[in-house]
């Protein structure tokens, strides 16, 4: 009788003793031996037994496909059941496979012959014990895996930014590791600006660090809690989904991580009247995608043209509508647009004391605002508890139940966002700096677009006009404009009545500037 002998270990039981290879193949030979069986083939496996997609043995049962016609009986040989398979049904399925092929599996230490009915009831005992024995393992990791989390241990491969360490006596832990800690911050910094599209800040953010981090892994990374100092517990079974206090140093703030999340969740809604500020362009052109034709509505692209001497560059409406502008003259109309905007640098302090007046004015407000979007958020977490005992309860299908955690998630975000610069604003203890910062950077905001990088004027454009502006070959209309911006224009009006007189508050009408919601902005 010939035989092959198959030799598996796993790579968490090459150090056990009974399970090296090594002595499976002294056991198996001295078998041999003493039977006076030959021995053909070795077969050495370094896998999982939970499957027979295993490499080794694949090659092993292609060599018997490509023979045709009748072959000699032949054992394949292995030390215990759970050396050939740890999974019943599969194995069942191998062992009449090999049959047909005159192949017959035996474990020499478990011995059975399969021909006997009874057997079969040991056999499923021998394939089953390994296998409830592996399910009731992989469920004790992930029990401890769990406690570990609520504990506030982030589990498994440290996410970039961060390394797995372990103290001297043994225990693990992640700790930041740089540059990838301030790449990831830098990162977080730029996609909350909004203003750059994220596939821009990851390019940029690999050219930094010089690795290749993917699309799918930076995604992940930003909506990662563990970058502001948490932990997620995800749901399992009656167990809902929440987020933990975690052990580690954050790289961010919970702020910044809203922010992010905000944006993300706004760059993924498409509104057509929103300006397309993030397209990247050659300084010919910076407002290319923020206009919009004024005879079809659609948007003006940009492009050159050639002619006897030179090149011309226009901004032009792709469509059958033929409009077209030249850029330079398009660019210099609205730089001049911007200086209407612009104020005496002689009023900033009145202007500053008005801003810092109404701010004492409303903030008294700030903890009602509060209460009303923390009862808010409340209320949808509840709703979300309710479908999920639904769905526990079987009264209502997954599908269904991803609908409602879906359609609440977008709104979640934008309440906890709001929440956030609530609380940001009542710890704020330098209003003054901030707004005058604010005031000086618009005073001459013409000169400072003119001056700008590309995409900084682009950046400011969205800042000044939130939706996009139609150029009709003279003149710049946009529905909407900047609260902020727009209030330094109804102020300069009201400047420009007064003929006599000192300015002060009364003169000014304050009531003409809000400062609901009014956050600084920084070049």
């Amino acid at each position: 009788m010939t035989a092959d002998l198959y030799i598996r270990v796993s790579t968490d039981e090459q150090a056990d003793k009974g399970y090296s290879q090594r002595d499976q193949e002294d056991r198996l030979r001295t078998h041999c031996n003493r039977n006076g069986i030959t021995i053909d083939r070795v077969i050495f496996e370094d896998h999982s037994a939970k499957n027979f997609d295993r490499p080794e043995w694949k090659k092993y049962l292609q060599s018997f496909k490509r023979s045709r016609g009748y072959r000699e009986e032949r054992l394949v040989l292995f030390t215990k059941w759970d050396r050939f398979s740890r999974n019943t049904a599969e194995a069942y399925q191998m062992i009449s496979f090999l049959n047909k092929n005159n192949i017959l599996p035996q474990a020499i230490e478990q011995p059975l012959d399969l021909n006997v009915p009874e057997n079969k009831v040991l056999l499923a005992i021998y394939l089953s014990t390994p296998e409830v024995e592996n399910e009731r393992r992989a469920i004790n990791v992930m029990n401890g895996m769990r406690r570990a989390i609520r504990e506030g241990r982030l589990m498994g491969i440290a996410p970039y930014g961060y390394v797995n360490k372990c103290t001297e006596d043994g225990r693990k832990y992640i700790a930041i590791k740089e540059p990838e800690a301030s790449n990831i911050i830098w990162a977080f910094k730029e996609v909350a600006k909004g203003h750059m599209p994220t596939a821009k800040v990851r390019e940029a953010m690999n050219r930094r660090d010089g690795k290749n981090i993917s699309k799918n892994a930076f995604m992940e990374a930003l909506r990662n809690v563990a970058y502001y100092g948490n932990v997620l517990l995800r749901a399992y079974k009656s167990e809902e989904e929440k987020i933990v206090k975690g052990k580690h140093e954050p790289l961010i703030s919970e702020e910044l991580f809203l922010k992010v999340q905000y944006v993300l969740k706004k760059k993924g809604t498409k509104d057509l009247r929103m300006p397309g500020g993030r397209i990247i362009n050659e300084e010919r052109y910076p407002l290319r995608g923020l206009l919009l034709c004024p005879k079809c509505g659609k948007n003006l692209t940009a492009s050159s043209s050639k002619g006897k001497t030179k090149h011309y560059y226009y901004y032009h409406c792709s469509s059958i509508c033929g409009f077209r502008q030249h850029s330079e003259i398009v660019n210099d109309l609205f730089q001049k647009e911007l200086s209407k905007y612009e104020f005496p640098s002689g009023i900033i302090k009145i202007l500053q004391e008005i801003i810092i007046k109404n701010t004492k004015s409303t903030s008294g407000n700030l903890s009602d605002e509060k209460g009303v979007l923390r009862k808010k958020i409340n209320d949808i977490n509840e709703r979300i508890s309710k479908a999920r005992d639904l769905f526990l309860s079987d009264k209502i299908d997954e599908d269904d139940f991803r609908d409602i955690k879906d359609r609440y998630k977008g709104e979640l975000i934008d309440l906890e966002y709001k929440l956030s610069l609530l609380v940001a604003a009542e710890k704020e203890d330098d209003i003054a700096g901030k707004i005058s910062k604010a005031l000086n950077i618009v005073t001459n905001i013409s000169e400072r677009y003119k001056n700008a990088m590309t995409a900084d004027k682009r950046v400011l454009v969205s800042l000044i006009y939130p939706e996009k502006i139609i150029f009709d070959g003279d003149h710049f209309q946009t529905p909407k404009v900047n609260s902020f911006v727009d209030s330094i224009f109804l102020i300069k009006k009201e400047l420009s009545r007064q003929k006599k007189g000192a300015l002060d508050f009364k003169n000014l009408k304050p009531c003409h500037v809000t400062s609901t919601g009014f956050k600084p902005v920084t070049f």
